[in-house]
């Protein structure tokens, strides 16, 4: 007897890190694996050095032999880069994926000197992993090349329908391919995986073709430099912007990293066709007239470090905010992201930018994700036993649960999982299976997997509460052979420390006192020590900074 057990390492109740196994079982003996997505996740975190985060694969140590393919559905980031920091810890398994998607890949891969097994699929073929026969079908989403995936197997079909809308008018490449989602539907789909995202918007998503023209208008009211900021993978936009400028004589001249890298790729394959003398450099701007400059830049999430960010915080040599510039953020935030975006906006607009964005202005991004118009079609379409959606947060599974009752549809039948949640599938049926532990893997600038959660609450407490390192000397009978120094940084003004700190040395000799003032088991008496500082320093002036004891010996 077979059974499929599905498992999300990522991407179920979060919107970002989207990470999901497909296991088959062939009595109780695992067959195959094939696994949709590896991408990245963005914490909140990041503001003490946590630079990503990437799913947990060690459950996944183990059975890398039965792994048959790694299956993407499209390019953003949250999909497909980690996949360099788990290729080889995955077998190097095949990867499947759209033209652009693939491009993408190889290019994070060259990076770490990583070769990849990648195909670019034929969306006219199905292929065949072990006994799972699989199939891509394009819809539409921020991105060209996005797909569905079609996973059929000897239990059911199951219909991988990660982010997406229906967008009847794309900018560029193919409109959703409704007869194949419909024909999927009237074979029988065992259970639809679907974006949620958008469940708590009405009516259908704006077409992708509706923020060109909004470039238009405000490119044409613009005297100054035109400045557009959106996701780099976000190659749909970036076109329309690019086109935009071109009508207008503006140079264009991408700015940030992976800007530059994802168009310079789309422009290699010919997805984003820009004549070569409207091309311009970063160290030329400002010999540009302004009104004659297009500057399409990353960091439209508020990224520190980021090419918009430097620009609004005056780090960049070449190019300046002046008044008459104009910034459109054609994004909206990533929940999580808010309070970075908005301090972005205040220092731009600080500058003299006219800024423009999605709460003051409309049609400035056309979302990726189907609202609940799009979310109704593809239930109907695909009709199938049960759902699970994913990509979203609770509240969006919980709308998208109340969407499907709405339909008609069994809401028991729709279930809500939380990461490392498992679900069993058997012929017209779904349990729910043993819980997998999972872990936050943090990756920063020196390594991956190195930085726990006692690392991040002392880079909180340094970054809120600054630090004191209380030293004390002792002789060579362990007993105090001076007054302890205290060193502070980020903690008090130096005028007010000599009282405070002459109060923290009775506190400490206090705490040694019991132990005839000589410190023997060092590490008990450190940590009595630090607990009865942190309560100290707290009481006195409210603030609880990282507090470390160290001894010298004299």
């Amino acid at each position: 007897m077979f059974t499929l057990r599905f498992v999300s390492l990522g991407g179920v109740i979060g919107v970002t890190k989207n990470m999901y196994l497909y296991e088959l079982y062939r009595d109780n003996v695992l067959q195959d694996i094939v696994i949709v997505d590896c991408g990245i996740g963005f914490p909140q975190e990041k503001e003490f050095g946590v630079d990503f985060v990437i799913p947990d694969i060690s459950y996944l140590a183990d059975k890398k032999d039965k792994i048959r393919a790694l299956l993407l559905t499209h390019g953003h980031e949250d999909h497909i880069a980690a996949i360099p920091y788990h290729y080889e810890e995955l077998g190097r398994p095949p990867i499947y994926a759209s033209k652009l998607t693939a491009a993408f890949v190889e290019n994070k891969c060259k990076e770490f000197k990583l070769p990849v097994d990648m195909h670019v699929v034929d969306y006219k073929k199905s292929y065949a992993f072990g006994d799972f026969k699989i199939e891509f079908i394009p819809v539409t989403h921020s991105i060209p090349d996005t797909t569905h995936i079609l996973i059929t197997s000897p239990v059911g079909t199951m219909y991988h329908g990660s982010d997406f809308k229906l967008d009847l008018t794309p900018v560029y490449g193919n409109a959703p391919d409704f007869y194949r989602i419909t024909k999927a539907g009237h074979d029988g789909v065992l259970c639809l995986f679907s974006d949620c995202l958008g469940a708590e918007r009405d009516g259908l998503t704006l077409s992708e073709a509706i923020v060109g023209e909004t470039f238009e208008n405000e490119m044409r009211r613009t005297k100054g430099k035109f400045i557009m900021t959106t996701f780099s993978s976000n190659i749909s936009r970036i076109r329309q912007c690019v086109e935009a400028a071109v009508k207008f004589n503006r140079k264009i001249i991408f700015l940030g990293r992976s800007m530059r890298e994802n168009t310079r790729l789309a422009k290699e394959i010919n997805y984003l066709p820009i004549p070569n003398q409207f091309m311009g450099k970063e160290e030329e701007v400002m010999q540009i007239p302004p009104n004659k400059v297009c500057l399409i830049v990353a960091g439209s999430q508020g990224q520190y470090g980021s090419a918009l960010s430097k620009l609004a915080n005056k780090m960049n040599d070449h190019i300046k905010i002046k008044p008459g510039d104009k910034v459109v953020l054609s994004s909206d935030p990533i929940p999580g992201n808010e309070n970075e975006v908005y301090a972005l906006i205040e220092e731009l607009s600080m500058q003299g930018a006219d800024v423009v964005y999605s709460d003051i202005a409309d049609q400035l991004h056309a979302s990726g994700h189907g609202n609940r118009e799009d979310l109704k079609f593809l239930m109907r379409f695909t009709n199938p036993k049960y759902f699970i959606p994913i990509g979203g947060t609770i509240r969006h599974q919980q709308q998208y649960r109340h969407l499907a009752g709405e339909l008609g549809f069994d809401e028991k039948k729709v279930m809500l999982l939380s990461e490392g949640e498992t679900v069993l599938f058997q012929k017209d049926s779904a349990t729910m299976g043993e819980n997998l532990e999972t872990k936050s893997i943090y990756v920063d600038a020196y390594g991956v997997g190195d930085i726990g959660s006692v690392v991040l609450r002392d880079r909180k407490t340094l970054s809120s509460d600054g630090i004191v390192v209380a030293v004390l000397a002792l002789n060579n009978e362990g007993l105090l052979a001076a007054r302890p120094k205290f060193i502070s940084k980020g903690f008090v003004f130096e005028k007010n420390e000599t009282e405070l700190f002459n109060k923290a040395a009775v506190l400490v000799a206090a705490e040694l006192k019991p132990h005839g003032g000589k410190v023997s088991d060092f590490t008990k008496i450190k940590r009595d020590i630090i607990d009865r500082l942190e309560t100290f320093f707290y009481k006195q002036r409210g603030r609880k900074p990282l507090v470390i004891v160290e001894t010298l010996e004299i």
